[in-house]
C-alpha cells in the first residue's frame, strides 16, 4: 500500500517527456526505478529507528508523498483517457495487492499475541485487530491518544497499521477528488482538467497544512494519527506530479540537491523528535527530501543520487518493503516482551531484521505472488472469492483468540464474589489471612481495564472542556445527604467504594469530574492545563450555587509532606458553604503494576518502601492555615504496612497502572472508608 508501484498503471510511473497541449504539460509514462530504491531506504529507516533507537524516522511521511505522486499520475491519466474511473475495480485491484499480506500478519499477531504478550495486553488485541482489518487503526489511536484512560496503555502490536489506515482512507477519497475536479473542469468552468485539479490540490494542501499546524500545536498526539492533518502530504505528491515537467535545474544542482534530499530523509529521525512534533510544519523536512529526489532524478544527472537508489539489491528489496514494514513491528514487540527488554543489541537487531526479511519473502513471493497475477477484468469472481476467503479466515482466527480471552475472563468473574479468598483491603480491616490462590483479582487480562463504572457515562466526563458537568448516582430520591465527588481520576477511583456506601448511608453522589486535573487554583508544578484551572473556577461557582453536604476530594499530592496551597485556596472558598472531606492520596508505585506482575511470580518484587510511597509525616499536621470546614481521612495503612507498599493485598491487585486503584480493590475499601465518611456526614446538616 505505502509501497505501491503505481499498481494501476502497470508498474509505470510518469516521466517528463513533454507533449504540447492546451492543458498543463503532460508527462508520458516511463519506469522510475529510483523510486523503488527510495521506498527501500524509507522502509529500512522505519525498521532501524524502531529496533535500535526506539524512535520514529519520518519514513512514513516519505511514503505518503510517494503515494500521492504515484496514484495521482495513474488516476488522472485514466480519467483523461476514459472520462471516468471505475472506482470498484480500482479498489479491488488495490485489495488484491494489499489484503493478503496485511491479513496474514494480522492473523499472526492474534495468535502470537496470546503466547508472547502479557495477559493484561490481550483485551486490546481484538479492538485493534478490527481497526486494522477495516483501516481505521489511525482513528482508534487518535482517540486513545486523548483518552485519559488510555494514556498509560501498552503499545499495541497493531499500532503500525495506523499508516495503512490513512493510506486506505486516501485511496477511497482520491478517486472522488479527481472525478470531482474532472467534472467541474469540463462541465462547470470549461477549463483544462489538470489546471483545475492543481487548484483543488492547492486548496487541499493549504487547508490541511493549516489544520495540521494548528492541531499539532494544541493536541499533537491526536494530530499525529489524524487523516485530515496528513492529507496535505498526499496532496503535495499530487502537486509534484502535475508540476514536474516544469521543474528543470542544472546538472550540478541536480546532483547536489538529490544527495541533499537523501541526507535529509536519513537524518530526520536523528535531528527531530518526530513522534512528538509531527505532522505540523516540521513534517516538511523529510517531505522536502522526497521532493528533491524525485525532481532531480527525473533528469538522470551524472553522479546523481539515482545511481545509489537504482542499486540492484535496493531495487530487489523494494518489492519486499510492504512485507518488511508489516512484519518488523510485531516481531520487535513480541521479542521485547519475551526478553523483558526495550533495548536490543546490534546482534539481536540484525537477527530480527533477517527474520523480518525471511517472513517478508514468504508473504510476498509465496502468498501475494499467487493472488496478484489474477486479472480484475477476466477473473473478477475469483479475485473477490479469494479476498473474501482471506477475510473469513482472519475473522475465524480472531474469533478463536477472542474466545480464549473470554474464557480466562470468565474464570475471574466466578471468583469476584469470593471475599473469603479475595478479601482485598478487608484483610487488613478484619485481620483476615486469605487462602493461597493460583491468580489474583482482577485477572491479568482485566487489570488495566478495571476502571470505575463511572467512566461508562461519557456525558459525565469533562477532560477537555471548561464547562462543569454534573451527574448524579447512588440514592437519587430523597437522599439524607449529597456528596460531591470533585476532581480528577484520583477522586474518581474511589467511586466504586462511594457507590457501595451511598446505598448503606443513603446519600446521593454528585460528580464534578475533570480527569488530568486537581481541585486547585494553582499549578506550581506546571502539570496542569489552562483548561483545568478555568474549570476549577467554574466548579467553585457551581458548588457555591448548589452546595452539597460534603465535598469528597483528595487532600494531598504524591508523597509531598505538605498540602498544596492551591488545594487550601479552593477549600477556603467553600468555608461558609459546605464541608470538605479530604482523603490522603494513595502511594505512587515505581512502575506499571500490570507490567511488573507480568514479569515476576513474586508480587513483592513490585513493592516499594513505604517512605518512597508516602511522606513519613502527616501533611495536614505540618500545613498552616487549613480552613475549619475540612475533615481529613487517611487510609494509607490499607495500601502499605510499616515497611513496604505492596501491589497486592488480600489477593487483590491494588493498582491498574502505577498510581490508579483498580475498581476491584476500591470496592474492598468501602468498609474501611465507611467509618470516617459516616462520621463526617453526621457533622453536616444533612437534608
Amino acid at each position: 500500500m505505502l509501497w505501491e508501484k503505481c499498481y494501476n498503471c502497470n508498474g509505470l510511473v510518469k516521466g517528463v517527456k513533454i507533449i504540447n497541449t492546451k492543458d498543463l504539460r503532460i508527462p508520458v509514462k516511463r519506469y522510475r526505478p529510483e523510486i523503488e530504491g527510495l521506498r527501500t531506504i524509507a522502509t529500512l529507516l522505519v525498521a532501524i529507528y524502531h529496533i535500535w533507537f526506539g524512535r520514529v524516522s519520518g519514513g512514513i511521511d516519505v511514503f505518503f508523498v510517494l503515494s500521492g505522486f504515484l496514484i495521482t499520475t495513474s488516476l488522472l491519466a485514466r480519467v483523461e483517457k476514459e472520462g471516468t474511473i471505475n472506482v470498484f475495480d480500482f479498489l479491488l485491484g488495490l485489495a488484491k495487492r494489499l489484503f493478503p499480506q496485511a491479513l496474514l500478519v494480522i492473523s499472526f499477531i492474534m495468535i502470537a499475541g496470546l503466547f508472547f504478550l502479557p495477559p493484561h495486553m490481550w483485551q486490546n488485541l481484538t479492538p485493534h485487530m478490527l481497526a486494522s482489518v477495516f483501516y481505521y487503526e489511525n482513528w482508534r489511536l487518535a482517540f486513545d491518544a486523548v483518552d485519559y484512560l488510555s494514556t498509560d496503555s501498552d503499545t499495541s502490536p497493531f499500532q503500525h497499521y495506523w499508516s495503512l489506515g490513512i493510506q486506505g482512507q486516501f485511496y477511497l477519497i482520491w478517486p472522488v477528488v479527481i472525478l470531482f475536479s474532472y467534472f467541474i473542469a469540463r462541465k462547470v468552468f470549461k477549463k483544462p482538467v489538470r489546471k483545475t485539479f492543481l487548484s483543488v490540490l492547492l486548496i487541499i494542501f493549504v487547508t490541511s497544512l493549516s489544520y495540521s499546524v494548528y492541531k499539532t500545536t494544541v493536541n499533537q498526539p491526536r494530530a499525529y494519527f489524524d487523516t485530515f492533518a496528513r492529507a496535505w502530504e498526499f496532496s503535495i505528491g499530487g502537486i509534484l506530479a502535475l508540476l514536474l515537467p516544469y521543474l528543470k535545474w542544472s546538472n550540478i544542482l541536480n546532483v547536489i540537491l538529490g544527495w541533499l534530499g537523501l541526507a535529509i530523509i536519513c537524518l530526520t529521525g536523528v535531528l527531530l523528535p518526530v513522534s512528538t512534533v509531527f505532522p505540523g510544519y516540521l513534517a516538511l523536512v523529510p517531505i522536502t527530501g522526497v521532493l528533491l529526489i524525485i525532481i532531480t532524478t527525473n533528469h538522470n544527472p551524472t553522479y546523481g543520487v539515482q545511481h545509489l537508489l537504482t542499486y540492484k539489491p535496493l531495487m530487489y528489496l523494494g518489492g519486499l518493503t510492504y512485507g518488511i514494514y508489516l512484519w518488523h513491528w510485531p516481531l520487535l514487540l513480541f521479542y521485547q516482551h519475551y526478553k523483558n527488554t526495550t533495548v536490543l543489541t546490534l546482534t539481536e537487531g540484525v537477527i530480527l531484521l533477517v527474520v523480518t526479511l525471511i517472513l517478508s519473502l514468504f508473504s510476498t513471493k509465496v502468498i501475494e505472488a499467487r493472488i496478484r497475477p489474477l486479472s480484475i477484468q477476466n477473473q473478477r469472481i475469483k479475485v473477490i472469492s479469494v479476498l473474501a476467503a482471506s477475510l473469513v479466515l482472519t475473522a475465524f482466527i480472531g474469533f478463536i483468540a477472542y474466545n480464549k480471552i473470554d474464557a480466562v475472563q470468565a474464570q475471574s468473574l466466578i471468583a469476584m464474589g469470593n471475599t473469603e479468598d479475595y478479601p482485598g483491603a478487608m484483610a487488613k480491616l478484619y485481620g483476615i489471612t486469605p487462602s493461597e490462590v493460583e491468580s489474583y483479582l482482577p485477572s491479568e487480562i482485566d487489570i488495566v481495564q478495571d476502571f470505575p463504572s463511572f467512566y461508562q457515562y461519557k456525558e459525565c466526563l469533562g477532560k477537555d472542556g471548561v464547562d462543569v458537568k454534573k451527574c448524579s448516582f447512588g440514592q437519587k430520591e430523597n437522599p439524607k445527604y449529597v456528596v460531591a465527588m470533585v476532581g480528577g481520576s484520583h477522586s474518581v477511583h474511589w467511586f466504586p467504594a462511594l457507590e457501595i456506601l451511598a446505598e448503606q448511608l443513603e446519600f446521593r453522589i454528585d460528580s464534578y469530574n475533570h480527569d488530568g486535573c486537581r481541585f486547585t487554583d494553582q499549578d506550581k508544578e506546571k502539570q496542569l492545563t489552562e483548561t483545568c484551572l478555568e474549570w476549577n473556577e467554574n466548579v467553585i461557582a457551581a458548588l457555591q450555587e448548589n452546595p452539597p453536604d460534603l465535598v469528597f476530594t483528595t487532600a494531598t499530592l504524591n508523597k509531598r509532606a505538605d498540602i498544596p496551597q492551591g488545594y487550601i485556596n479552593q477549600w477556603t472558598k467553600l468555608q461558609d458553604v459546605t464541608t470538605i472531606f479530604a482523603i490522603r492520596d494513595n502511594p505512587r508505585m515505581k512502575e506499571n503494576i500490570a507490567q511488573c506482575l507480568a514479569k515476576t511470580t513474586n508480587p513483592l518484587d513490585c513493592a516499594i518502601p513505604r517512605d518512597e510511597g508516602v511522606s513519613p509525616t502527616i501533611p495536614w499536621e505540618t500545613t498552616p492555615n487549613i480552613p475549619n470546614n475540612v475533615i481529613f481521612a487517611d487510609l494509607t495503612d490499607y495500601f502499605c504496612d510499616e515497611e513496604i507498599c505492596p501491589p497486592v493485598i488480600g489477593n487483590v491487585v491494588i493498582y491498574r497502572d502505577n498510581n490508579h486503584i483498580t475498581a476491584t480493590y476500591a470496592k474492598t475499601l468501602a468498609p474501611a472508608l465507611k467509618a470516617p465518611l459516616e462520621s463526617a456526614l453526621k457533622q453536616t446538616k444533612g437534608r
